[in-house]
């Protein structure tokens, strides 16, 4: 077996391990598990350094398990933030876990007979019939309100601006999530737990559990990974508009592909590391290319392949780059006919837009009035007579061989679009209403 922990260091994934850690997985096939809470019905790229840990994991002969938080899910962690969660009821839960499912499964192995083949839990399981004082004598009276107070995550709530407080039900979160490790270490003999460094405080408190409510010749291990930033220093995975999602209809494979094609070197260099199953060698192969032609972008295009391609497919991933060369490239009509109409929005994010009246495309309507007097995309009709003589104009990347040519909803994008290109860089989007 490859050593997890060593895979873990050369990619830069390792933050901080409990003693004997290391020692455990070279000694013994181990498993470990991984939480996340379904509080919406799709994972985003901040969750990948988690997942990408059972991946590795997994390849180094381990088996892995991932714990959807049916039921922690409706309580709200404390961790790394500053108020607290919306709780969500058991049928919206039920769908995120189910999205959730589909997406984990690109990333392991949950099929044949392999010792170490991947398998999903729900802690709702074991909790939907814990009741309360069931909780309190089982659980409560292991560990001690002077060691819960003590974890960073309820000192920063406790300290924080905002001055909300912190309540009872997330004060127990990280019993909840302690007694899911106990569950997992006495039913599927669990004996390490992985997650990101944010949530070490409440890892631990599992390890203390273990140990306090089985003796001490029990023992249970923590690793976490760090929190993944970018070179600037601000967080991974945001932007303007908020996360990049794995699900295709909340990101779509265009704009997930354009995210990882435009980090910065630094963090491409990190970042393929960290997100791909790349071998150490043949990433210090691209980063050696990539540094003797930084304008090839080589790490960036391998990593948006490897990324892109893993969280939606091979041929999601080409069609991407299809698009992308829509802008940049030298496309057909047919590659832009075939875009969907988010798609096609999103490559053409930022150009300028004009709405024009459908009655009128229904009946035809010239060219040149078109984008003069409708939409302007020329000053004149004499400036857009000149720029199609010269074949410097083109509609839906065809290009535009006479000026007065009658435009119809026959040629609407979609159905809904027109593009006009003047130049070679310059776009316009004309939307039919």
């Amino acid at each position: 077996m490859k050593n997890f922990v060593e895979e873990l260091k050369w990619r830069g994934m390792l933050a901080q391990m409990t003693p004997g850690t290391e020692e455990l997985l070279l000694r013994e096939r181990v498993t470990a598990y991984l939480g996340t809470d379904p509080t919406a019905d799709s994972l985003h790229i901040g969750h990948l350094c988690g997942i990408m840990m059972l991946r590795h994991l997994q390849r180094c002969g381990h088996k892995p398990i991932i714990l959807v938080g049916g039921a922690t899910g409706m309580i709200g962690d404390p961790s790394g933030k500053s108020q607290e969660r919306n709780l969500l009821d058991a049928e919206v839960l039920y769908h995120n876990q189910e999205c959730i499912k589909r997406q984990i499964a690109k990333f392991l192995d949950f099929d044949g007979t392999a010792p170490n083949k991947a398998e999903m839990v729900n802690n709702y399981d074991w909790m939907k019939d814990f009741s309360f004082l069931d909780f309190a004598r089982e659980v409560g009276k292991h560990i001690t309100v002077n060691y819960m107070m003590a974890k960073d995550s309820v000192q920063k709530r406790l300290n924080g601006e905002a001055h909300d407080g912190l309540s009872f039900t997330e004060f127990t979160y990280q019993l909840l999530q302690g007694y899911d490790f106990l569950y997992l270490y006495r039913h599927m003999q669990c004996k390490l737990q992985l997650g990101g460094n944010d949530q070490w405080g409440n890892i631990t408190t599992g390890t203390e559990l273990i140990r306090r409510t089985l003796g001490p010749e029990h023992e249970a291990f923590a690793l976490t990974c760090p929190l993944i930033t970018k070179s600037d220093g601000k967080k991974f995975g945001k932007t303007e508009n908020g996360n990049i999602w794995l699900d295709r209809s909340r990101t779509t494979p265009y704009k997930f592909y354009q995210f990882w094609l435009n980090v910065s070197d630094d963090d491409a260099a990190k970042y393929i590391r960290i997100f791909t199953s790349l071998e150490k060698e043949e990433i210090d192969s691209l980063g050696a290319r990539h540094a003797e032609a930084p304008h090839l972008r080589i790490l960036q295009k391998r990593l948006a392949q490897e990324v892109t391609t893993m969280v939606h497919s091979k041929e999601e991933y080409v069609a991407a780059v299809v698009a992308s060369d829509i802008l940049f490239g030298n496309a057909t009509p047919d590659v832009l006919a075939g875009l969907d109409e988010p798609t096609l929005l999103e490559v053409f994010d930022g150009v300028p837009t004009f709405e024009v009246a459908r009655e009128e495309l229904a009946v035809g309507i010239k060219a040149v009035d078109l984008t003069t007097a409708n939409a302007a995309v020329f000053a004149s009709k004499g400036e857009m007579r000149k720029l199609v003589q010269s074949g410097g104009v083109s509609l839906n990347k065809e290009k535009l061989t006479v000026f007065d040519r009658v435009i119809s909803t026959r040629d609407l994008l979609a159905d809904k679009y027109l593009l006009f290109q003047r130049g070679k860089k310059n776009y316009y989007l004309l939307i039919a209403k």
